[in-house]
């Protein structure tokens, strides 16, 4: 007769025996998987452009070639934007990660975290029930990044050697989005619906990698007073799933710009350069050449490049590739110009209230749409 103890130790014996030895298909974690085919297009209306263009091609993305193995020297002889390719391989068919990261200098727990913030910071979890809520000190941030990025040497020396607060802030949504993917949004920002419900149900999300709004479209002969680019992509506010090459680019072209600042000694920072260095400058350049890009897009059928045109104006989502670019209610509702709509509009989902931490201390003013009015009039 059988006992106990016997058969105990015959079930472990088993469960040992068909999970070690049954053969299982093999999996290659770092195989990248192309974005399927695809124009630049809306909802309904794919084919009308904002100021009567049609849409400038249609692209097929270039198949990925399988990864192979390399050992860690071979690794860190690669360029810095294959270097993060292999660290942090891109499936456009996973699951947006249900995480989302904020930076701040006190977590919520703190006693020390600011009152103004409270209402901003909880709407993210009470939209969100379901979702990983991170606060991130900056203490803190150091310390993950130098754990995800261990094995790029060059991407550490770069974010240790930024001059700024607001720098290293500006690139750690770029690295933890690229590294684990999720939603990054700032502290000041107000969740006003559940990410589940910014991308239409027309796009499929085994399709999409990105999701990007529109931070400003400027329509006047003065734009370039006021903004650095004629469409501005916002970096306020970002989604993507792990690896994707647009965070991929601007990581490495942060990390090679800091670089070269640090090696002829210019690497001081002022409100300019952050714009240009780490900022929406630098993220909208990103976006547009990610768009042109022939490494991730075929150019054969080409009918001229994707720019601002191909967004300003617009009041629906429109898909380039992987990427959704939602209208600028989406993520800048309430600003009062660019053809903003109110934060109560249904295409509404962040609503940002332009803190401006980073400036010095006599430039944190939030100045409201009349009260700026009024100044300009003066």
């Amino acid at each position: 007769m059988l006992s106990f103890r016997r058969a105990v130790v015959l079930s472990v014996f088993l469960l040992f025996c068909i999970f070690y030895l049954y053969p299982r298909s093999p999996r290659y974690p770092h195989d990248p998987e192309p974005t399927p085919g695809h124009h630049t297009s809306g909802d309904e209306d794919a084919s009308r452009e904002s100021e009567g263009r049609k849409p400038s091609r249609p692209h097929i993305p270039k198949e990925a070639k399988q990864q192979q193995q390399l050992s860690l020297a071979e690794i860190r002889n690669l360029p810095v934007t294959e270097q993060l390719a292999y660290q942090f391989p891109y499936q456009v068919s996973s699951k947006f990660p249900a995480y989302i990261w904020q930076t701040w200098k006190f977590t919520p727990a703190s006693p020390d975290f600011e009152e103004r913030f409270r209402i901003t910071e909880a709407s993210w979890t009470e939209k969100h029930p379901t979702f990983v809520h991170e606060v991130i000190t900056d203490l803190v941030a150091k310390y993950l990044i130098e754990h995800l990025y261990s094995a790029i040497p060059d991407v550490l020396e770069a974010y240790r050697a930024l001059p700024l607060p607001i720098l290293k802030a500006d690139f750690f949504r770029y690295l933890i989005l690229l590294a684990r993917g999720g939603i990054y949004s700032d502290i000041d920002t107000l969740a006003l619906q559940p990410a589940p419900d910014w991308v239409s149900s027309n796009f499929k999300l085994n399709q999409i990698g990105l999701v990007i709004g529109i931070e400003a479209d400027p329509d006047r002969p003065d734009w370039a007073d006021w903004y650095s680019r004629r469409v501005q992509f916002c970096q306020w506010t970002i989604q993507s799933k792990p690896g994707h090459p647009v965070l991929r680019e601007i990581v490495a072209d942060i990390t090679m710009e800091t670089l070269r600042r640090k090696k002829a000694g210019k690497l001081q920072g002022s409100h300019n350069s952050v714009i240009e260095w780490t900022g929406p400058a630098a993220w909208t350049d990103a976006i547009f050449k990610y768009f042109n890009d022939p490494k991730y897009f075929d150019m054969s059928s080409s009918k001229g490049e994707i720019s601002w045109r191909n967004f300003t104006g617009m009041e629906e989502p429109k898909k380039v590739g992987d990427v959704v670019v939602l209208p600028i209610t989406s993520f800048s509702p309430g600003i009062g110009h660019s053809g903003a709509k109110d934060e109560d509009h249904p295409m509404a989902f962040v609503k940002h209230e332009f803190e401006g931490s980073w400036k010095p201390e006599s430039e944190r003013v939030v100045v409201p749409v009349e009260e700026a009015q009024e100044q300009a009039g003066q």
